[in-house]
């Protein structure tokens, strides 16, 4: 299936329309330590991974960070620049699909967001183990919303354990960050669409 292909479908379940299509896409997540290739749930969560996909294909993430790291826990990128400012949005926040009902767990791939349940952008983590206490728990107070799991680490997780190893600390940047800042940027070159018998031709190289 080719992404153009898994991006008509996501749109389209964006619409309400039933389309006969494989309910996931691919992409690669290329960083400057290595290759991180990743299966987008388009199905389970279409608002985000089609959220993920425009922000993917226009360039956006290009030279973005990795810029927060918590040890052996996750790391979160996708928002802030080597010098810590943040790159303006191009898209509306998007609704939390936490309501699939996808757990966080150990290699999944979810998106980041403030208080606010409907408040993600552009940013995005990967879990580095399972994090229950970011999955949805109910309906009633916003700390109980959850974080949207939208895809998975199906090549190269070895790249994101390593990021999530690298020595962090404080940082100063558009604001101050009080911890968790890689102290050598990890930078996100680029994030390509590629098919599934791509996946992990390359990633880990």
């Amino acid at each position: 299936m080719t992404f153009l292909t898994a991006l008509f479908a996501s749109l389209m379940l964006l619409t309400g329309s039933a389309v006969e299509e494989p309910t996931s896409s691919h992409a690669r997540i290329k960083t400057s330590m290595g290759d991180i290739d990743v299966e987008l749930y388009t199905e389970e969560a279409p608002v985000t991974t089609a959220n993920f996909i425009e922000y993917a294909t226009s360039g956006y993430y290009d030279r973005l960070v990795f810029h927060r790291v918590v040890a052996g826990t996750l790391i979160q990128g996708g928002g802030y620049t080597r010098s810590l400012y943040r790159r303006p949005t191009t898209l509306d926040p998007i609704v939390n699909e936490a309501t699939n009902g996808i757990k966080n767990e150990h290699g999944t791939l979810a998106m980041a967001r403030y208080a606010d349940p409907d408040s993600a952008t552009s940013q995005f983590f990967i879990n580095l183990k399972d994090n229950p206490f970011l999955d949805r728990t109910g309906e009633v107070y916003k700390k109980d919303a959850g974080y949207a799991v939208f895809g998975k680490v199906v090549a190269g997780m070895e790249i994101a354990d390593a990021i999530g190893m690298v020595e962090t600390g404080p940082a100063e940047g558009e604001i101050f960050f009080e911890k968790d800042v890689p102290v050598k940027p990890v930078v996100i070159l680029r994030i390509d669409p590629i098919s599934a018998d791509e996946v992990g031709v390359t990633a880990g190289e």
